[in-house]
């Protein structure tokens, strides 16, 4: 087995008791009454020490966990370790199921080390995610520690981040599957290792881990150097605590002005106050349009912050005009944003939309990242919902002048979700369309709801990336 650590080396620090680590569970809770956990677990000492205490956590509260293995196949051992790890967790009892990727298309010797880890990331996101979902577990442990929290810190201030990506890793955060725990994120790896010892645990020691191709690598070699100049793991991760305080204040402050400043309107479209927009302190106000921006175009992630400075600009320098509020006409992050006096609207762009995709009876299905779409039993043949698009609507209008008049604002009108069939547009929900000669409960027999990828309120982070960024188990 490639690199399998002894349990009977001599430990370098005191090993993680129960009683601790229940105080750092209940720092991450509140859970049910007989907690069910997955918790992903790679085979190092990090993810087996949290297996381990967690496991006797869980047991005492008569509930249990499930560990989950991401086989990334990336190295020829990786498939061996896996099922190593479901031997020494099946002789303790505990729950274990090895979840494989298939990376397409495979990976070879000249792709890039970044962009390895970042598929690699990107699927055990979407792997333990899933099993969560599918299994209705709500709670995923991450074994993260102080450590893992320095480097972090560490790769966004060499990307330049500002406040949010500098808070690092929180300590719980969301999913649309699951809650995602990191209850370790102030605990040494030193002392996971000596809690492996503790137990009598082997553990597998992965190579990638010692490899100066990756950035983290070569941090993680440089970390006891920085220390020795007051840049102690501790240290920089007390700081990304304080970065993350400093997050939930901007959060706030910026849902307060989107209170003031936004009207959403259900058919995906975003009414915004300029003179309150670009009237509030600049941070504030490139949260509030970052917020807007990624609701309305349903996006996981923000623009770019330099790309949201020159939009705010553009509508600052034309409410700023001596002869009063020019009109600015832009696109970004999917949207349509257009600004006539003291409103701004903010619409999906038609051309960014996604595909249409194929409705299926009593089965929610989601679209565009901005609605999802429950169709009640029968469907038509080929029924599936798209976005309405110009040419819909223009057709729309053709054969109905009066349609929906101002029940959406116009311009937001080509990103409306329609139902379509074989013979074309069927429904529109949002402007109480439905295509002549069809039943007269078909509007009912559809449930269209908004549900954005990105949620207006609380700005959230402008451009970092997906909630397991850690670099490893």
């Amino acid at each position: 087995m490639s690199g399998s650590g002894s349990a009977a080396a001599e430990p370098t620090a005191p090993p993680l008791d129960a009683a601790g680590f229940a105080r750092l569970m209940a720092a991450v809770g509140p859970f049910e009454r007989t907690p069910t956990i997955a918790i992903a677990v790679s085979g190092g000492p990090d993810s087996l020490a949290l297996a381990l205490l967690a496991d006797r956590w869980a047991r005492g509260r008569d509930g249990r966990v499930i560990a989950l293995t991401v086989d990334h196949g990336l190295r020829p051992e990786s498939a061996g370790e896996a099922a190593q790890v479901g031997r020494w967790l099946g002789a303790r009892a505990i729950d274990h199921h090895v979840l494989p990727w298939h990376d397409e298309p495979r990976v070879g010797a000249a792709t890039p080390a970044g962009n390895l880890q970042a598929r690699a990331r990107a699927a055990r996101h979407d792997l333990l995610g899933a099993w969560c979902a599918a299994s209705g577990v709500m709670h995923l442990l991450l074994a993260h520690h102080l450590d893992d929290q320095a480097e972090t810190f560490l790769l966004r201030l060499g990307r330049g981040s500002g406040v949010d990506g500098l808070g690092a890793m929180a300590p719980v955060s969301y999913t649309p599957s699951c809650r995602v725990l990191r209850p370790l994120l102030d605990v040494p790896k030193a002392r996971l290792v000596a809690t492996c010892h503790a137990f009598g645990q082997a553990f597998v020691s992965d190579p990638s881990n010692r490899n100066p191709a990756f950035a983290r690598v070569r941090l993680r070699e440089a970390l006891p150097a920085l220390g020795a100049d007051g840049l102690a793991a501790g240290r920089l991760a007390r700081t990304a605590s304080a970065m993350r305080r400093a997050r939930a204040a901007l959060d706030q402050s910026t849902t307060e002005l989107l209170v003031r400043a936004a009207q959403p309107h259900p058919g995906g479209v975003c009414k915004l106050t300029r003179s309150l927009l670009v009237g509030a302190p600049r941070e504030l106000a490139l949260r509030a349009l970052a917020a807007v921006l990624g609701c309305v175009g349903g996006a996981v992630y923000r623009p770019r912050l330099e790309r949201l400075e020159r939009l705010l600009d553009a509508l600052g320098a034309s409410a700023a005009a001596a002869a009063g509020p020019r009109a600015v006409a832009r696109t970004l992050g999917g949207c349509r944003v257009v600004a006539r006096g003291d409103t701004i609207w903010v619409a999906r762009e038609a051309a960014a939309m996604a595909p249409p995709v194929a409705l299926a009876a009593d089965r929610a299905v989601a679209w565009d990242g901005r609605f999802v779409v429950y169709a009640a039993d029968p469907l038509p043949p080929g029924a599936s919902v798209g976005g309405l698009g110009v040419a819909g609507l223009a057709a729309l209008r053709a054969a109905a002048p009066a349609l929906g008049r101002g029940a959406v604002p116009a311009l937001g009108l080509p990103g409306l979700p329609a139902v379509r069939d074989l013979d074309g547009v069927l429904v529109v929900p949002h402007l109480n369309y439905c295509r002549e000669g069809r039943r007269t409960d078909t509007i009912a027999r559809l449930l269209i709801l908004p549900e954005p990828a990105s949620a207006l309120a609380g700005a959230g982070p402008l451009a970092e990336p997906g909630w397991i960024d850690g670099g490893r188990w």
